[in-house]
């Protein structure tokens, strides 16, 4: 009697896997609910690195102990009128003082939990199941806490709203995903009255594009902006390159950072170099790169590290190549931290250093939206690094819980956590390029 493979297969499991297994244990359904089947689990495994993991942003940043502060001081103006030539038997200048701000900065904790059933543990050892789940539960959630740090890192700071109520703020979803965590501060500027409204703000939850908030006293209408007030994670380099004129799609947004309220831009002061377009994209030039490494060079500062997302990356390259005139290249990298630029020559074509500035596109790079509140294409931040660190309290740590009773369950939880903070000692050191076309 002939048979065919399929039946065959399905006659050599027959018996063999039932009592242990179920009669279903390898049969692919066909709904998506099959997380319970060994299957899913077996070969749903092996789709994990189909994920983008890649940390390049919090890999590229120096890290450093936190040490023994609580934060540090801004010198914001020089004072006026302190130098200037006299004669022998002149009037010395006036007295005036510089002017300094103090910045206070307390470490921020971040965790990531998961669970693991014991029959799971169990089944799983057997033949046909994933092995130690454990240990890959352990270890997915280890790459999910790095990479959630690398998007707080690179969290957009405003937005348009679209709509909402008095609890509510309505945005673009992608934008809201990327940004918007459980325990941030999001004020919002009222078009209507021309003001920032400083009441709640407090998020409670995240999804589809609407951020609920505490209790606000005017609902947000279409055209208003959302900002951030206060991080509940870590501070994100959009919040540090922001300026009180800064306009998220064509209207003023004044986020925070730290406790500096007030950044003004284009003065010896405590504000990073930013450039917008009133929320109109426009194609990236090489004239604006040139302007934010002209700011930051203007400020004292040298810019070491450009940091923006691949549309971004692609469109620099464009521009480079469409100017190359050379009849050799030497392809080289360059290290930034624990990461290295794509291949590049040393003249800067076929991307992967500008004017000998490393760049590192990134995938989680915040993106600005426009009036229409529509996702453009992503920021470019241009950065010196010497200023900018990880400040770790404390290292990353795991913690396993066997407790049932406290659980009410027999599962193993575990917990990584660690506590630190993007510190920036010098903000007007570093820039940004808002309002791109992707």
């Amino acid at each position: 009697m002939t048979v065919s493979l399929a039946e065959f297969v399905a006659q050599s499991q027959r018996g063999l896997y039932g009592r242990i297994f179920g009669p279903d244990f390898i049969k692919k359904a066909n709904t998506l609910a099959v997380q319970y089947t060994t299957f899913a689990q077996t070969y749903g495994r092996k789709i994990w690195d189909a994920l983008n993991n890649r940390t390049v942003t919090y890999n590229a940043l120096k890290k450093v102990p936190w040490g023994p502060t609580a934060g540090w001081v801004l010198r914001t103006d020089r004072g006026s009128g302190r130098m200037r030539p006299m004669t022998e038997t002149g009037t010395l200048p006036t007295i005036d003082v510089s002017n300094y701000v103090g910045v206070y900065v307390l470490p921020k904790i971040v965790a990531a939990d998961f669970g693991v059933p014991i029959k799971s543990i169990v089944v799983n050892q057997l033949e046909g199941g994933m092995g130690d789940v454990l240990a890959a539960e352990l270890q997915a959630t280890e790459r999910d806490f790095v990479k959630g740090i690398n998007k707080e890192l690179l969290a957009g700071s405003a937005a348009i709203i679209s709509g909402g109520g008095t609890t509510s703020y309505v945005t673009n979803s992608t934008w809201a995903d990327n940004s918007v965590s459980i325990g941030d501060t999001f004020y919002f500027y009222d078009v209507g009255v021309g003001a920032e409204e400083t009441q709640g703000g407090l998020v409670s939850a995240v999804s589809s594009g609407t951020v609920t908030v505490s209790t606000l006293d005017t609902a947000p209408v279409d055209g208003d902006v959302m900002y951030v007030n206060d991080r509940a994670g870590f501070t994100s380099l959009d919040d540090i390159c922001m300026d009180d004129s800064a306009t998220v799609g064509g209207q003023l947004a004044y986020a925070n950072v730290y406790n500096v309220t007030t950044r003004p831009a284009a003065t010896y002061a405590a504000a990073a170099s930013c450039s917008y377009n009133s929320g109109v994209g426009r194609p990236l030039t090489l004239e604006l790169i040139d302007s934010s490494i002209e700011a930051i060079r203007n400020n004292g500062g040298e810019p070491k590290l450009i940091i923006c997302g691949w549309d971004q990356y692609f469109n620099l390259e464009r521009l480079l190549n469409a100017q190359q005139r050379y009849m050799g290249q030497e392809v080289y990298q360059v290290g930034v931290g624990d990461e290295r630029t794509l291949a590049g020559t040393r003249t800067g074509l076929v991307l992967s250093t500008y004017k000998g500035i490393p760049v590192l596109p990134d995938a989680d790079t915040a993106k600005s939206v426009n009036i229409s509140d529509t996702q453009l294409g992503s920021n470019i931040f241009v950065l010196d690094t010497d200023y900018l660190e990880m400040a770790i309290a404390m290292p990353t740590q795991y913690i396993e819980n066997r407790d049932y009773f406290s659980a009410t369950s027999l599962t193993v939880r575990g917990l990584v956590y660690m506590m630190g903070e993007l510190r920036c000692t010098r903000l007007d050191c570093q820039s940004k390029i808002a309002d791109l076309n992707s």
